[in-house]
C-alpha cells in the first residue's frame, strides 16, 4: 500500500537526507539515507515490496533484511500519526 502522510506533515529533502515536520506540534523526524529511500518509494505510489526492491537496488542487502526495515519504518510512520 502506498504511504500517505497526514495533512499536517511536511516533507523536505536536505543535504544530509529527508526531513519530516510534524506541523501540529512542531516536532522534526530526520530519516536516515535508509528511511528516505523507503519513503521516496512509497510517496511516489510503490508498494512495500517496491520499496524493498528500492533498498535492494541501492544498498546490496538481503530482500527479507529490505522487507523487515521497510515494515519496521512503515509501522513507526503509522504509530507516531504521521502516516495512514
Amino acid at each position: 500500500m502506498a504511504l500517505r502522510f497526514g495533512d499536517k506533515v511536511s516533507t523536505a529533502t536536505t543535504d544530509y537526507g529527508t526531513v519530516l515536520l510534524d506541523e501540529r506540534n512542531g516536532q522534526y523526524w530526520e530519516l536516515n539515507p535508509t528511511a528516505g529511500l523507503i519513503v521516496t518509494a512509497l510517496l511516489a505510489g510503490g508498494d512495500e515490496t517496491a520499496a524493498a526492491d528500492a533498498l535492494i537496488a541501492e544498498f546490496g542487502i538481503d530482500r527479507r533484511r529490505a522487507e523487515q526495515d521497510v515494515a519496521t519504518l512503515v509501522a513507526e510512520l503509522r504509530a507516531s500519526g504521521l502516516a495512514a
